[in-house]
């Protein structure tokens, strides 16, 4: 297992725009997806943004064309560039390494959660 750790997350007004970064010491070398969550006060966990080792991307509904997830290869490193944030935005956001298929590293689902990032989202 490896700590992951989230950061730059912020208090920002409506319409702003935060940049969030994921550091996972082998994700690149063991070929690790890597999905970004959020979860509000008082909600479920949901899934929010993933990156596979080919550079593919989705997302959730509610935040597509203001989101976007990207990766950094040499520093085992993904972010999520946040645009257009809204009230509904404010979460405490993780990230998780996952194993697309049986052909990746077992390691990839191996990660667990890190501490997590605070976005607050004020009008």
């Amino acid at each position: 297992q490896v700590q992951l750790m989230e950061s730059g997350g912020g208090s920002v007004q409506a319409g702003g725009s935060l940049t969030l970064s994921c550091t996972a010491p082998g994700f690149t070398s063991d070929n690790c997806g890597m999905r970004w969550y959020r979860q509000a006060a008082g909600k479920q966990r949901e899934w929010v943004s993933t990156i596979s080792t080919d550079g593919s991307t989705t997302y959730t509904e509610s935040v597509k064309g203001r989101f976007t997830i990207a990766k950094d290869k040499a520093r085992d490193t993904v972010y999520l560039q946040m645009n257009s944030l809204k009230l509904e935005d404010t979460a405490m956001y993780f990230c998780q390494t996952y194993r697309p298929t049986i052909y990746e590293s077992s390691r990839c689902d191996s990660n667990g959660w890190g501490q997590g990032t605070q976005v607050t989202v004020s009008s």
